[in-house]
């Protein structure tokens, strides 16, 4: 059976892709390990099959997988998200050119685009993706190519409006994208609410099992893909075929996953938010969140992420942190089990000192799919360390 755009979410993600191995009829394809193809002669290239950098079957199923659940027509799969965040600049900026983004956005996107690509002459601007103005007067006064933002955001959870930001941007000529990670193209469709590209640490939500690395870049725009796809051929940071097998297996459940991780998320913030020990709860499915009503408006469901500061601070904070069992104090998300960061010395160490640092009273929870009362039981016996 093949995936149409008609059909509903999880039909398309078990099927895109994915039709049976037409040999044996073996329902799951192949995983194709070989880095190289027989020709048919000089250039006589079977399916287009010529070295394992450029095209793989295993690769290219996926590819099919991830355009059908975000609705565009291209989609690359990399190694890393950040090996496709770079690859996406490098295409599709030059030197003198300027970002503007958001003012919390993941430490490691920062450290990319200010340490990294700095040093090629990409400029950049963190600002609050909220303040419409405050956006419009940054990429007015560089030349922008890029307005990026994350929403949900990293960690605070910030929601921006998709719709409103792609007008900005494109008013200017300049191009939204959109980090989807958080969300998953379960929760949420940037393209289609006017964004240009969209990005996702696979690792995460997408690949949904803690056991695979990986990145992927979304369009439904020819001449992007085209550049998008010379650079990943030519760079090379493509993934390889176990983890993009892994990565279609974990995507094939997404649906069903997310709709855990988001009532997790959403009893555990409401928990949290009863407690006289935390200061605020930073989770969208909170009607006392600031972003509330948008994320309803653009989110199907709120997600499994959920960042709490404490009214200890630090001590406070790290106490907590340090005291669970079912989560697990680890850096990443998105994985069925349930996991527990500091981002102040962990995920967001590297923006430490500047204007995007995490208060370091805050913790980020990624709630997993077991079971929501030992979730619960779980901070509440390390809540009984605090003094």
């Amino acid at each position: 059976m093949s995936a149409s755009e008609n059909q509903g979410f999880n039909t398309r993600a078990v099927h895109a892709g994915q039709a049976f191995e037409p040999r044996t009829g073996a329902v799951v394809p192949p995983v194709h390990f070989s880095s190289t193809y027989a020709q048919d002669g000089i250039g006589g290239l079977r399916d287009g099959y010529e070295y394992g950098r450029g095209t793989n079957p295993t690769r290219d199923a996926l590819q099919e997988q991830l355009a059908a659940l975000e609705g565009g027509t291209h989609a690359y799969s990399f190694s890393s998200g950040l090996a496709a965040e770079d690859s996406l600049i490098r295409a599709l900026t030059r030197p003198g050119d300027h970002i503007v983004l958001g003012n919390d956005a993941y430490g490691g996107t920062y450290r990319l685009i200010s340490r990294v690509l700095g040093d090629w002459g990409i400029g950049n601007t963190p600002v609050d993706m909220a303040d419409l103005d405050a956006v419009r007067t940054a990429v007015a006064a560089n030349k922008t190519r890029f307005v990026w933002v994350e929403t949900p955001s990293n960690p605070l959870m910030k929601i921006t409006d998709i719709e409103a930001l792609a007008k900005v941007a494109h008013d200017a000529g300049a191009l939204l994208v959109v980090d989807n990670t958080f969300a998953s193209p379960y929760l949420q469709n940037p393209l289609a609410l006017g964004a240009d590209v969209v990005v996702h640490s696979t690792t995460k939500y997408i690949g949904g099992h803690s056991d695979v690395v990986g990145g992927a870049i979304v369009v439904n725009d020819a001449e992007l893909a085209e550049k998008i796809g010379f650079v990943q051929f030519a760079v090379g940071a493509v993934s390889g075929p176990m983890d993009a097998f892994l990565t279609t297996r974990g995507l094939k459940t997404l649906g069903v996953r997310m709709d855990r991780h988001s009532d997790n998320g959403q009893a555990v913030a409401e928990w949290l938010l009863q407690r006289p020990e935390v200061e605020a709860v930073l989770y969208p499915g909170l009607p006392s969140h600031p972003g509330h009503e948008l994320a309803k408006k653009q989110m199907k469901k709120f997600g499994g992420m959920v960042s709490v500061q404490f009214k200890g601070g630090e001590a406070a904070a790290r106490t907590v942190a340090e005291n669970t069992s079912v989560f697990t104090l680890a850096e990443s998300l998105g994985g069925i089990e349930s996991l527990m960061n500091y981002p102040s010395e962990m995920t967001h160490a590297s923006v430490k000192g500047t204007e995007l640092a995490v208060p370091v009273n805050l913790i980020r929870l990624s709630c997993g799919i077991e079971d929501v009362e030992d979730l619960i039981a779980d901070l509440e016996h390390a809540f009984t360390f605090l003094k």
